[in-house]
């Protein structure tokens, strides 16, 4: 991808977060609205294990136990190694926000309710759209005109009626992204604009919360896992927001569906220690060549976001 011919582009040069000598390939963006993406360098492949124990999420209180009926749902999984039950309690224990449950985010949402997850909170304002449907998987084409959430909320209880699910018919602020992280244990910021990306970001480094940044642009995703005080936040890789985003860009559905479910594994991952997340690092992937790379990612000491937090 060209930086120069992509409408979302930010300006030349690489980002002083990011270590290599790649220019970055503009903003990329989330299914529906857009999404603004992370930036390159050069990364190493990453080595599997458990995630540091100042990362991980520990739970206050015990996890709820699991009945004969969900052990039964969730069998496959649970004889994953690392996994258990007592990972499986976990997932249902936890609760996750979700920004945007469009053609990215629709897929995490989906993901972590079929895995179990006990409690999804989903912000998204406004109806479906025609335009919706070749990505947005929780909508539906008798919807169109109605609310996003309520058809997101449907669909996602239908698949698992354990979930709570706390509906926001309103997309995240900076007035409601406190509130909102606060009831989180992980958020995933699948939003289409730098205010609210910004501010998922302020809210999250100052309650201590890890973020899925997730993104998708073309035949391209990019995905990211941040840790408050320990990997760079959004403010490090884009200190500034884009002057030249624009809101309509080309995007397959089933390219949303594959950066989707890539996140919710993060999020999993975050939440049962299966495995190391994707922190310090950055997930490129070009789907039109079957391309994989991973790339660097560092803090920066001045961030006005993370910039304060000791380092774990």
């Amino acid at each position: 991808m060209n930086p120069a011919s992509n409408p979302g582009s930010v300006a030349a040069g690489v980002p002083p977060a990011v270590e290599g000598g790649v220019s970055p390939p503009g903003i990329l963006v989330q299914a529906s609205q857009g999404h603004p993406h992370l930036p390159p360098g050069k990364m190493p492949g990453s080595t599997a294990g458990k995630m540091p124990a100042a990362a991980n999420l520990a739970p206050p209180t015990p996890p709820p136990s699991l009945d004969d009926a969900e052990r039964e749902t969730y069998g496959w999984q649970i004889d994953l190694d690392g996994l258990g039950e007592s990972g499986q309690r976990q997932l249902k224990g936890a609760s996750v926000l979700i920004s945007r449950v469009g053609g990215l985010g629709g897929a995490v949402a989906q993901y972590l309710a079929a895995a179990g997850i006990g409690r999804l909170i989903l912000a998204h304002g406004g109806p479906i759209r025609p335009s919706d449907l070749n990505r947005q998987i929780l909508m539906t084409h008798a919807g169109i005109g109605q609310s996003r959430i309520d058809s997101a909320s449907r669909r996602l209880l239908d698949l698992n009626p354990r979930l709570e699910i706390v509906a926001i018919p309103e997309n995240i602020s900076p007035a409601n992204a406190d509130a909102l992280v606060a009831q989180a244990d992980v958020v995933v910021d699948a939003a289409p604009l730098f205010t609210e990306r910004y501010a998922i970001n302020r809210a999250a480094m100052a309650a201590r919360r890890p973020v899925v940044e997730c993104a998708v642009y073309d035949l391209e995703l990019h995905l990211t896992t941040l840790q408050p005080g320990i990997t760079a936040c959004l403010r490090c890789l884009y200190p500034e927001p884009s002057t030249t985003w624009q809101r309509r860009f080309p995007i397959l559905g089933a390219v949303s569906g594959v950066a989707g479910t890539l996140a919710a594994l993060e999020v999993i991952k975050l939440i049962t220690g299966l495995e190391r997340p994707l922190t310090h690092q950055l997930l490129v992937a070009n789907l039109r060549t079957m391309s994989w790379r991973k790339l660097h990612t560092r803090r920066l000491s001045d961030c006005p976001d993370c910039g304060h937090l000791p380092h774990a």
